[in-house]
């Protein structure tokens, strides 16, 4: 078996490449690919559960734990208390935190625009099925 022939070998290797790209994008704006997501994947009026952002993100909680903090100690986010439900905390933007999650949001969106460019609306359409279905297909073999 050869592993490029194989889903896992190229789906690694692709995401090896975007990430170091969308690190050295982000990085001009003084942030990581892990802050950039977590920013993206923070509501931006309401916030998000601490304890919803990791599986969001695909991140375990000590990763994610890290990331929150360096995020806090920069001022990109602050913890509150869910009025909801105190026993959560909220996880909200500040004002340097949109700002950051604007130059996040830009590089994926120019992102996402070289690929449709380049490989046409159809196959972009395509290829998101296909990965929306291969996650459905682990989450059935995880679940079985």
């Amino acid at each position: 078996m050869k592993p490029e022939l194989t889903f896992d070998f190229q789906i690694r290797k692709t995401w090896i490449q975007v990430a170091k790209m969308y690190n050295e994008l982000v990085a001009q704006g003084g942030i990581t690919t892990s802050v950039g997501m977590a920013l993206l994947n923070i509501d931006i009026n309401n916030g998000i559960r601490s304890t919803a952002l990791g599986p969001k993100m695909g991140m375990e909680s000590t990763s994610l734990s890290r990331v929150l903090k360096s995020m806090e100690n920069q001022g990109f986010i602050v913890k509150e208390s869910d009025p909801k439900d105190k026993r959560s905390v909220l996880i909200k933007l500040t004002e340097a935190g949109l700002r950051k999650r604007n130059i996040a949001r830009q590089v994926v969106l120019e992102f996402n625009q070289l690929i449709s460019d380049e490989i046409g609306e159809k196959r972009s359409s395509e290829f998101l099925q296909t990965i929306a279905d291969i996650n459905r297909i682990i989450d059935d073999v995880k679940s079985s």
